[in-house]
């Protein structure tokens, strides 16, 4: 995905800014996939403005020392997430943890600019032995943020999807009812004001 303009800050008449943010290097993935099906669910519930961004579209030099060496991709994502209404994020499991990468990013967003964002929390892996994840890696790392993280967390292991669907039914529950729980957060969500862009 290309540069993509910088938001500008919510009147109240358009319709909210969900973002969707997918740490996975690859695309097409079973995280990215896990991600949509929350957006899906929530836009079924109403309107919204909704962009997905995969690691792979920060493009190959995303592992710059800071700001000034990071590549324009990198900066739209960043821009993108910080001026979003809410989030909903996904990382794959790498040996019982979020993906190095995903961190990095996330490690270049102004906290102020999360404080009070409502997040849903996502997460894939080999199988269900990496579930707690969402709860013992992500939730305190958005916490940090002061975000506003939604209750109910979706895990997705491998064998819960089936040609490149998510099919599990338990999992499909979970994110309707993670989906229902941001749609109700929404609906108390103040305007956002314009965050000042990363150089």
């Amino acid at each position: 995905m290309s540069a993509l303009p910088p938001f500008t800050a919510r009147t109240g008449a358009e319709p909210f800014r969900v973002v969707g943010f997918s740490g996975n290097t690859r695309r097409p993935s079973r995280t990215r996939l896990l991600v949509e099906a929350v957006g899906a669910e929530l836009a079924a519930r109403r309107a919204v403005a909704w962009q997905v961004f995969d690691l792979v579209d920060a493009g190959p030099r995303i592992g710059g020392s800071s700001l000034a060496t990071l590549p324009r991709e990198v900066h739209a994502i960043i821009a993108a997430i910080q001026e979003a209404d809410a989030l909903v994020v996904g990382s794959p499991v790498y040996k019982g943890s979020y993906a190095g990468l995903f961190k990095h990013l996330i490690d270049f967003i102004d906290p102020a600019a999360l404080a009070g964002k409502p997040v849903v929390l996502t997460a894939t892996g080999g199988g269900h032995r990496h579930a707690l994840v969402v709860e013992h890696q992500l939730r305190p790392l958005f916490g940090f943020f002061s975000a506003l993280t939604i209750p109910t967390a979706v895990y997705a292991a491998e064998k819960d999807f089936t040609d490149g669907a998510l099919t599990d039914l338990e999992v499909s529950a979970r994110v309707a009812r993670a989906s229902g729980e941001l749609d109700r957060a929404l609906e108390h969500a103040p305007l956002r004001q314009p965050i000042p862009h990363v150089a």
